[in-house]
């Protein structure tokens, strides 16, 4: 399947959102890849996550760039050569990607009742506004989780605990934004959080300046 979804979060961001349901095969065919990216693919075991790495390189075509242009550093934080930010994720059978001139960050999950058992993990100040008995707890736990992940990829510093310094604050299901915070060394960086939701999938994108 081609691409299944682009936004425009501003003239400066951009996300592309691609429903992968092509063989590990169709995907290698079209493209070429570097000599890292080859090794660190065919190493991977499991071919969900092959294709979902491939399906990221198909992503940043729509970008109008190639896999060469893609670099990693010693915290495994994507960057691209031209200077401008990018976040990518994959979950299952979607995978995303989103370049802006600003620091950004992307997750996607796929819903799952499991989350409820791991929550104590990750939710700390959030309990003041979730319930046990909430019939959309699942789905703002999932959307909770993406913009905590979302905000680590951005930072990509070691040590980040997401119960300890990403806050979300408060929103309802029929909203799609809300405010995160990062706090760290009594110091306190504010972001938006945009979250949406799609086929049993939760994603959010998180940045200063959209």
């Amino acid at each position: 399947m081609p691409l299944y979804k682009s936004l425009v979060l501003n003239s400066q961001t951009i996300v592309k959102i691609w429903k992968i349901s092509e063989s590990k095969d169709f995907f290698t065919g079209q493209l070429v890849l570097k000599a890292e990216s080859l090794e660190r693919v065919n190493g991977m075991k499991s071919e969900l996550h092959q294709r979902g790495f491939l399906s990221v390189r198909m992503l940043l075509a729509e970008f109008g760039y190639v896999d060469e242009d893609l670099v990693y550093d010693a915290f495994g934080k994507p960057h691209l050569k031209d200077g401008k930010h990018i976040s990518i994720t994959h979950s299952y059978t979607f995978s995303a990607v989103v370049v802006s001139s600003r620091p950004v960050g992307v997750d996607i999950e796929k819903q799952r009742e499991k989350i409820i058992k791991i929550a104590s993990k990750f939710i700390g100040y959030e309990d003041s506004y979730l319930t046990e008995k909430d019939p959309k707890l699942i789905q703002k736990l999932t959307w909770i989780w993406c913009i905590k992940e979302s905000l680590y990829k951005l930072y990509a510093i070691s040590g980040m605990v997401f119960k300890k310094h990403f806050l979300v604050l408060p929103f309802g299901t029929e909203a799609n934004s809300t405010t995160a915070w990062v706090i760290e060394d009594n110091q306190r960086s504010k972001y938006k959080a945009i979250f949406m939701e799609f086929e049993g999938f939760g994603c959010a994108i998180v940045g200063p300046n959209f």
